[in-house]
């Protein structure tokens, strides 16, 4: 079955993610975020362009009713997006209380709150309060000294796992007394006041973390790091040494995202413009196979949001190209799609930035190129 390929220009985008019934997608391109409907297999219909931050958007999320759309920037704030009677979007204000970029957000499972990481070395855990129509937080701040650069819910919506740019991951909790529902016990802990830090593990190299997830079942942890490793946590309890802490090294360029198919599988993806999957267990884990292969190339579906015999954007490698053509020549030839061929060996021709799952066997994947990608695993 073919990769379906969604050209949406070739600004950078920061993080994508789509609705729940997979008809809505948003991107992060520069200060605004894109929506877009791809129900159905036609190409991408533009919806509107959300701009409500003056500082680039680093993140993105929709909640799990599809009903809400959270962005957060590096201009300190987030927004929740809510369409009105019309069907335009109109902003909710939310009280971050930072003072530096905001840098990730995520919403809960259950869709009660959401998390905002900043580099401020706060987490703020954000509610609605219907009396004053606006979000309120609640800082997890001890013991974070560095930026955070990912989060993570665990599926009762209470545990929260982060990565941040100290090499550590930690797992907290995000407990909001009224708010949440007293949780079972898992094995990060039986008893789950907010802050409580239930799971705390140091990189071997104290690399940066760039991206951390809880299992389907959320009883284990993978994190990618800056140091090209991948890191899988297996907790025993409260107060308890975890059953496994394994890290797996690579010879790969660095990842910057991961996403758990199940338990046993895990693919990862980053500067190395592949997606990569790997499996294992607490036993062991190791690499199983690359999701393109050379034969795999011919066999994607593109989708474009531009319109019928509109020129197509070329690289920067083919530019080059036509200035040269222009310095020798005195004149120059456009490339077109018939006498160019791709840098790499790739879908993604630069660095895949984000991976969000789409179905059960697929991953959707964003990156520096402009692409957001449907995979087959």
């Amino acid at each position: 079955m073919a990769h379906t390929v969604y050209n949406l220009g070739n600004l950078p985008i920061k993080d994508h993610v789509f609705s729940s019934n997979r008809s809505l997608l948003a991107i992060t391109k520069s200060n605004d975020v894109e929506i877009y409907n791809v129900a159905g297999s036609s190409k991408p219909q533009f919806i509107t362009t959300l701009s409500g931050h003056d500082k680039t958007v680093t993140s993105v999320d929709i909640s799990p009713d599809g009903s809400k759309i959270l962005t957060c920037s590096q201009d300190r704030n987030a927004l929740v997006w809510e369409q009105d009677q019309s069907g335009e979007y109109k902003p909710t204000l939310v009280l971050l209380r930072i003072n530096r970029a905001a840098t990730c957000c995520r919403w809960s499972p259950d869709g009660k709150k959401f998390a905002v990481g900043s580099s401020d070395r706060v987490i703020a855990v954000c509610y609605y309060e219907a009396e004053n129509d606006w979000w309120v937080s609640k800082h997890l701040k001890k013991p974070l000294k560095s930026t955070i650069t990912s989060l993570d819910w665990h599926p009762n919506s209470v545990l929260l796992g982060c990565g941040s740019t100290d090499g550590h991951v930690r797992v907290f909790s995000a407990y909001l007394k009224g708010i949440d529902q007293r949780p079972d016990p898992t094995v990060w802990g039986t008893k789950l006041p907010f802050q409580t830090l239930c799971g705390d593990f140091t990189n071997v190299t104290g690399a940066w973390i760039h991206d951390v997830r809880f299992s389907p079942s959320g009883d284990a942890l993978g994190y990618v790091s800056h140091d090209s490793s991948i890191g899988v946590v297996y907790p025993a309890g409260e107060g308890v040494e975890p059953r496994a802490v394994l890290n797996v090294k690579t010879n790969y360029l660095p990842f910057k995202a991961l996403v758990w198919i199940n338990e046993n599988k895990i693919v990862v993806g980053g500067f190395n413009c592949n997606l990569i999957v790997f499996e294992g267990d607490e036993t062991n884990w190791s690499e199983s196979y690359k999701i393109e292969q050379e034969t795999d190339l011919t066999k994607e579906v593109v989708h474009s949001n531009k319109d019928e015999g509109e020129d197509e954007e070329i690289s920067s490698h083919q530019a080059l190209n036509m200035f040269r053509q222009m310095d020798l020549k005195g004149r120059v030839s456009r490339p077109n799609a018939a006498n160019t061929s791709k840098g790499l060996a790739t879908i993604h021709q630069n660095t895949i930035n984000s991976l969000k799952n789409y179905s059960d066997s697929q991953v959707s994947t964003s990156g520096i190129d402009g692409k957001v990608v449907i995979f087959n695993i």
